[in-house]
């Protein structure tokens, strides 16, 4: 369980200062990487008579997103379509259906912001967010199509707690958009961010999320810009930062008072190497108390989940499987790998996430 250390104070003081309680409101929320479609995936999808379905990739999966009020990942490829042309590494375009999929699987919350986003130029950019247009149970953010869109921020009500949904990207891999049209996706700035957050609390949020692109592919411990820029969010106040880009696990810590995913991984792709194919998901609830106009927000039962996603296995072809669901025919010495990757998101700070453990091995029969 983590809690900012006001409200652990205001806990404190509670105890021992008899007064007025505390109004309490919260929901619930789990987040999931990266959505990163290769044309192995999308291939594995395809339907013979026509079109593709994702759902059995998900099928694991839904069962937990649709419990929470609230289900974040990152659509790291665009929803172009098939009339786009569909493609695959280095400049991506995906199926509809992919979307379809996740909304069906119970996700909500959307990062439209990533080094991807602009692979497909404009008319990449402009399929992707008309996909998007009519999704009324999503809330997305980190690309818009006009400059009045691209100058709002994101709200959402949830369990009677009201909150600010920004996404950002450091890096779109040396594209750029077109002049004056630089709304089609967010770039990080502290500028930029310190704008938004105070946008967000004139419109009367309670709590503020902010999704991030960054870091650096392949490691394991967050950059020195990942970690500066957690410390410019958490001075300006943000909550919660769900971090992904680096394609694998990175440790989850509290900055102050914030709570920062440095990296989920990897939720569905067709990379190759173990490590790669090992994703985060990060569960909470989100607690908001008041009295006498005070707010206070802070995260209780945080708690990570590591899945795997490999290209086949007796479940099927790139089905998500969670490690409290494994067993060895699936990946063998599973016991091993969660324990190698569980420290790696637990890292060494004096606060740790806890962490849903692996499925127990069958016992071996007795000769």
């Amino acid at each position: 369980m983590a809690l900012s250390r006001r409200a652990a104070i205001l806990a404190l003081l509670a105890m021992l200062i008899p007064g007025p309680a505390w109004a309490e409101s919260r929901f619930s929320l789990i987040a999931a990487g990266d959505a990163l479609i290769h044309r192995g995936v999308y291939n594995a999808a395809a339907l013979k008579k026509g079109g593709y379905d994702f759902r059995p990739m998900l099928r694991f999966i839904k069962s937990r997103t649709a419990a929470h009020d609230i289900a974040f990942y990152n659509q790291e490829t665009i929803l172009g379509g098939v009339k786009l042309g569909l493609s695959t590494y280095p400049c991506f375009n995906s199926p509809r259906e992919v979307g379809d999929a996740f909304l069906d699987a119970g996700f909500n919350l959307v990062s439209l912001a990533n080094n991807h986003t602009l692979d497909r130029g404009e008319k990449g950019v402009l399929a992707s967010l008309e996909y998007w247009e009519d999704k009324n149970r999503a809330v997305t953010a980190g690309s818009c199509a006009d400059k009045e869109a691209g100058e709002e921020v994101s709200l959402f009500e949830a369990g009677g707690i009201t909150c600010a949904f920004m996404a950002y990207t450091t890096a779109t891999n040396g594209l750029k958009a077109p002049g004056g049209k630089e709304y089609y996706v967010s770039l990080y700035s502290f500028e930029r961010a310190k704008a938004d957050v105070e946008k967000a609390r004139k419109k009367k949020a309670d709590a503020v999320i902010v999704s991030m692109h960054w870091g650096a592919e392949y490691v394991f411990d967050p950059t020195a810009e990942q970690k500066k820029i957690a410390a410019e969010l958490a001075s300006l106040g943000v909550n919660l930062v769900i971090g992904h880009h680096p394609h694998v696990v990175q440790p989850v810590a509290m900055v102050k008072d914030t709570l920062v995913i440095y990296s989920l991984g990897n939720f569905i792709s067709a990379q190759k190497e173990l490590y790669k194919l090992i994703g985060l998901m990060v569960s909470l609830d989100v607690v908001k108390r008041e009295k006498d106009g005070r707010i206070d927000i802070a995260f209780e039962n945080v708690t990570g989940m590591l899945t795997y996603n490999p290209r086949n296995s007796v479940l099927g072809r790139y089905v998500i499987v969670p490690f409290d669901m494994m067993t060895e025919a699936v990946l063998k010495n599973y016991p091993e790998v969660y324990k190698k990757y569980a420290a790696v998101v637990k890292g060494k700070g004096e606060w740790q996430i806890a962490m849903r453990p692996a499925a127990p091995l069958p016992r071996k029969a007795k000769k």
